[in-house]
C-alpha cells in the first residue's frame, strides 16, 4: 500500500541522510537498470532524491509522496523520457495509479554477459578524484555497480564503500603506492566476491534454480571427473541454494557466510578426490579457495565406460527428473572440455524429450526413436566442440588459429578463401567466448545459438550446432 512504500523510503532517507541515500539510490538503479547510460541514471537518481527529500521532511502533507511519485510515472511513460529506456515499459505505461508504479519499480535490465568496468592505473583514479571528487564518486558508483550488476546489494555497497574509501585516503597519502598496495591486499575479499557473485547470481537469473543446480554439477565433474554424482549431486543443490537465499537478500553477510559454508563443504568433498581442489583448499582465505576451484582448468577425459541409458519406465518415473539429470552428467563427465552452454542445451533437450515422450501412449517408443536420433546427432558434434575447447585451452592464440585454419581447410576443401576465413572468425569467437575455464556462461550461450527449443531446423542454429544438424527436426537446438 501507499502509506507502507512512503514510511520504508522515508525510514531509509532519515536513517541514512541524504548523501549516503542518493548514494545507495544510484547503486540500486545502476544495477536494476544495468543498460541504462550515466546520464539517465543521474535524471532518475535526482527525481528520486528530490522525493524523498521533499515529502519526507517534518510536516510534510501526507499526500506529497504519493502525488509526487504518480508524477513521476507520468513522466517515465512520456515518448521523451529521460529516464532508463526498458522494453517493458510500454505495457506498464498501459495501466493506471499504483498498478502502473508498481508494474513500472519491477522492471530491470537482464545481466550483462561481461562486466565491462576497467579500473584504470593509480594515477588516473588520482588524477580524476582531484579533479572533481563527487563527480568521480558518482561515476564510479554508476560504472561498477552496472558492470557488477547481479551482485547482491549489500555486497555492492561494501564493496563500492572500501574503493572511494581507498581512493579518498591513497590519493592524499605521502606514499599512494604502497597505501593503494596495502589497501587493495585489503580488499581482495570483498573484490573476489563482488565478482564471484555476480557471476553466480547472472546465471542464477536466467537459468533458474533446476538448471543452475545442474550447470553447478557439471562444472564440478568437468574439474573432479573421479567423484560420483552421489558426491557431487548435494554439492550442486547446495551452490543453487546459496544463489536462491542471497541473490536477492539485503542481509549483509548472506551471501559471504553462505559461500564460505558452501566452500567448506566442497573442500570437505572433494580434496581427497583431486590434488588440485586439495591445493586450492590449502588456503584461510575461504573466497580465495572458492575462486580458486572456479579457475581450475577441466581435467584430462577419463577412460569410462559408456554412458548408461536410463530405460522408459526410469525416465517417467517419479524420480525421472533425476535420471535424466544423471545421464547428462555422465556425458559432462566424459568430455570435460565440453562448455557450459552447450552442456545446459543438452539438458534442455534432454528435460523437453523426456516430457513429451512420458505423456504419449506409448513413452518407450517414443524415447527409442528419439534416443536413435540423439545418438546420430551427438558424438561427432560432441567430438568437435570438446576438440576445440582442447587445443584452444592448450595452444597460445596465435597458434590455435593456426591450427583451426589448417584444420578447416582438411574439412571443407571446396570452400572459398573468404570463406575459409569466415569459418575461422566464427570457430576462434566460439573458442574464446566459450572454452576459457573462466567464461561467461551468458556470453557463451549466445554463441551457441537460440534456445532451449528441442526441435529447430539447421537453419535456426548456430553454425557451430548446425555440423550436427544433418537431419531435420535437429534434436540438438
Amino acid at each position: 500500500g501507499k502509506a507502507y512504500v512512503r514510511e520504508k523510503v522515508c525510514q531509509e532517507y532519515r536513517m541514512l541522510g541524504k548523501e549516503n541515500f542518493r548514494t545507495l539510490t544510484i547503486i540500486a538503479n545502476s544495477r536494476k537498470y544495468s543498460n541504462g547510460t550515466f546520464e539517465e541514471i543521474g535524471h532518475l537518481v535526482r527525481e528520486i532524491v528530490s522525493l524523498a527529500e521533499t515529502c519526507c521532511a517534518d510536516g510534510a502533507d501526507p499526500s506529497c509522496y504519493d502525488a509526487g511519485s504518480t508524477a513521476l510515472s507520468v513522466r517515465s511513460c512520456r515518448a521523451d523520457s529521460p529516464f532508463p529506456a526498458h522494453p517493458g515499459t510500454a505495457e506498464c505505461c498501459a495501466h493506471e495509479g499504483l498498478e502502473r508504479k508498481l508494474c513500472l519499480a519491477a522492471l530491470r535490465h537482464p545481466p550483462r554477459p561481461l562486466p565491462r568496468y576497467l579500473q584504470p592505473s593509480d594515477l588516473e583514479l588520482c588524477q580524476a578524484f582531484r579533479q572533481h571528487p563527487s563527480e568521480f564518486a558518482d561515476r564510479f558508483l554508476y560504472e561498477y555497480s552496472s558492470s557488477y550488476s547481479q551482485a547482491p546489494l549489500p555486497v555492492l555497497l561494501g564493496s563500492t564503500r572500501t574503493f572511494l574509501s581507498m581512493v579518498s585516503t591513497c590519493c592524499i597519502s605521502p606514499a599512494p603506492t604502497a597505501c593503494f598496495l596495502k589497501e587493495k591486499l585489503e580488499r581482495k575479499t570483498l573484490s573476489l566476491l563482488t565478482l564471484t557473485s555476480n557471476r553466480i547470481c547472472s546465471l542464477f537469473s536466467v537459468y533458474g534454480k533446476d538448471k543452475a543446480t545442474f550447470s553447478y554439477l557439471a562444472l564440478l565433474v568437468q574439474k573432479v571427473p573421479s567423484a560420483s554424482f552421489e558426491d557431487l549431486f548435494p554439492l550442486a543443490e547446495d551452490a543453487a541454494e546459496v544463489s536462491s537465499q542471497c541473490c536477492d537478500s539485503v542481509a549483509e553477510d548472506c551471501m559471504q557466510k553462505k559461500l564460505s559454508e558452501h566452500t567448506a563443504k566442497a573442500c570437505t568433498v572433494l580434496s581427497a578426490r583431486d590434488g588440485r581442489v586439495a591445493d586450492c583448499c590449502k588456503g584461510k582465505n575461504l573466497m580465495e579457495n572458492y575462486f580458486c576451484i572456479l579457475a581450475l582448468p577441466p581435467a584430462p577425459a577419463p577412460k569410462l565406460p559408456e554412458v548408461l541409458v536410463p530405460t522408459s519406465k526410469e525416465l517417467c518415473g517419479k524420480e525421472g527428473a533425476l535420471h535424466a539429470t544423471r545421464s547428462v552428467f555422465e556425458l559432462a563427465q566424459r568430455h570435460p572440455s565440453l562448455p557450459d552452454a552447450i552442456l545446459t542445451k543438452i539438458y534442455d533437450s534432454a528435460e523437453k524429450i523426456r516430457e513429451e515422450c512420458c505423456s504419449t501412449k506409448d513413452p518407450s517408443a517414443c524415447l527409442d526413436s528419439k534416443r536413435k536420433q540423439m545418438e546420430a546427432e551427438l558424438p561427432p558434434f560432441l567430438e568437435k566442440a570438446s576438440q576445440l575447447c582442447r587445443q584452444y585451452t592448450k595452444l597460445p592464440f596465435l597458434d590455435f588459429k593456426k591450427w583451426l585454419r589448417e584444420s578447416l581447410a582438411q574439412a571443407e576443401p571446396k570452400a572459398s578463401p573468404a570463406q575459409l576465413e569466415q569459418l575461422l572468425e566464427q570457430r576462434a569467437s566460439f573458442a574464446s567466448s566459450c572454452c576459457p575455464p573462466s567464461a561467461a556462461p551468458l556470453l557463451c550461450a549466445a554463441q551457441v545459438g537460440p534456445g532451449p527449443a528441442p526441435l529447430l531446423s539447421p537453419s535456426q542454429v548456430s553454425p557451430e550446432l548446425a555440423a550436427a544438424c544433418s537431419q531435420e527436426p535437429c534434436l540438438l537446438g
